[in-house]
């Protein structure tokens, strides 16, 4: 009896209950071996491919093949080399097809293969004669391989690293050049055929080695209030296969897998997409989709560019941030920080009001500014994670390099084992001849009470307060608080 599933679902692997197969596809019955079939790329019909940024994709192929009917074997080449054959899927569009055994093929033939299927078999081996100018032969048997150097049996004498070239009588069958999907197929009840005379079949897997990731240039206007926004999409394909006209799908999103496989890439080739080109984004789960309006080829060792989004004039709001640290108050110090830089942040609000309000994928953000003879100088980049919409957008630029702080310590009272009153002064000096706003980040922790302080407070959260702090041009502003904290 064979396990069959039903026309509107995939046939996974099914199994074959009281009748198995012989390596060469025919039953150990004694039924008649199946006629074989062959699948390459140029039976593809459609392709599609769904490219997470988790360094795997799905792939989906509609192939029109000639299987005609009864038990077929069905060899399909042009797949990833990175396929995971657990998740190959195969249906027939419009009927079932009846998967009877699948196998991956991968013994691809190189020349470590090809001397190790000759182990114990005889081969023949060419050396140059230079006097004779001319190559002679000799019948050599091969002993064994390791790391690749053969050791011969030739004339009787055992030898390695034999100064010439091997050859061999034939390519062991079971050695193949690309890896290669094969099916034993009951096509007894075939799918309707298609137009052009063949069945139209659904090849589905998953793939490692291909990645996406998206990449931000943002070009600041001449007051830091304004940008403009491009956004692209890098994809890079390693696994082994080129796909042609295929229709390409974004998954941004973690999505869990039962064993992640992590592997680094080489970028071996690039291509650039000029022409802009736009992805529709839409909900997928807990997820987001994002598709591409047009077909596009995605090449073995290819790495692709794509416009993913343009925003122009979006509002910007930088941040000078001056922080301290949590442990501070603990202890008794000094002067904890002298001429330290202040940092420097772009906030950029993801709504639609504001040019964007859409879920912008992790990437790098690289930002630009324009100096006075009009060329645009790279002023800072920062990594951003997954970000939905309505959502604030933080850039940290770098340090300032006109504006530093000095924070000390001017005194500090124990109070019992964990528990402190202690001083503070903050100094910000401004070297521009322009006013800066700063804000100083306070982190503290426990229980916690601003005695008293010579500028106005802002409680953030539980375990932080701030000052807004204006320091005027080539000038200085000074700020002192005492605190009690308790932390146990």
């Amino acid at each position: 009896m064979v396990l069959k599933s039903k026309a509107s679902k995939l046939s996974l692997l099914a199994l074959a209950v009281g009748a198995t197969l012989s390596p060469r596809g025919a039953f150990a019955d004694g039924k008649a071996e199946a006629p074989a079939k062959k699948s390459t790329a140029a039976d593809r019909k459609e392709v599609s491919i769904t490219v997470y940024n988790q360094d795997f994709g799905l792939v989906r192929e509609v192939r029109n093949i000639d299987l005609g009917s009864g038990n077929v074997n069905l060899e399909v080449a042009d797949v990833a080399a990175t396929i995971q054959p657990e998740t190959v899927a195969i249906r027939g569009v419009g009927g079932d097809i009846h998967v009877l055994e699948q196998n991956y093929r991968y013994d691809l033939l190189t020349p470590a293969t090809l001397l190790d299927k000759f182990v114990g078999q005889k081969i023949r081996a060419y050396r140059y004669n230079q006097q004779l100018d001319k190559e002679d032969a000799f019948d050599a048997k091969v002993l064994s391989v390791a790391d690749g150097r053969p050791v011969l049996d030739i004339g009787g004498e055992i030898t390695f690293d034999f100064p010439g070239r091997l050859a061999f009588p034939g390519v062991p069958p079971n050695l193949i050049a690309k890896p290669t999907l094969v099916w034993m197929l009951d096509t007894k009840a075939p799918p309707k055929p298609a137009a052009k005379g063949g069945t139209d079949v659904e090849i589905t897997y998953l793939a490692r080695s291909m990645s996406w990731n998206a990449d931000y240039v943002m070009v600041v206007d001449d007051s830091d209030t304004k940008g403009d926004l491009v956004g692209w999409v890098t994809l890079k394909n390693q696994s082994g296969a080129s796909y042609e006209n295929a229709k390409l799908k974004l998954v941004a999103g973690d999505v869990n897998r039962v064993q992640p496989v992590m592997r680094e890439m080489e970028e071996k080739a690039a291509v650039t997409e000029t022409k802009p080109s736009s992805f529709k984004e839409e909900g997928l789960f807990e997820y987001h989709l994002y598709t591409l309006d047009r077909p596009t080829s995605v090449l073995q060792n290819e790495q692709k560019q794509v416009t993913l989004l343009e925003a122009d004039g979006i509002k910007l709001d930088k941040k000078m941030l001056f922080y301290g640290e949590q442990y501070w108050y603990r202890g008794q110090y000094g002067e904890l920080q002298s001429n330290q830089k202040v940092g420097v942040y772009l906030d950029i609000q993801n709504t639609e009001k504001n040019g964007l309000g859409m879920p912008l994928p992790k990437g790098v953000v690289r930002v630009y500014k324009a100096d006075k003879s009009g060329s645009r100088q790279f002023i800072g980049e920062d990594q951003i994670d997954h970000t939905p919409k309505d959502e604030r957008i933080r850039i940290k630029m770098g340090d300032a390099f006109d504006v530093v702080g000095d924070r000390k310590q001017t005194e500090w009272k124990e109070l019992g084992s964990c528990a402190s009153e202690s001083a503070w002064e903050i100094e910000l000096r401004n070297h521009k001849n322009t006013a800066a706003d700063v804000e100083v980040w306070e982190p503290i922790g426990g229980d916690w009470t601003i005695l008293q302080s010579s500028q106005p407070s802002t409680k953030k959260d539980a375990s932080t307060f701030t000052f807004d702090v204006n320091v005027p041009a080539n000038g200085k502003t000074k700020i002192t608080y005492r605190v009690r904290v308790r932390w146990c």
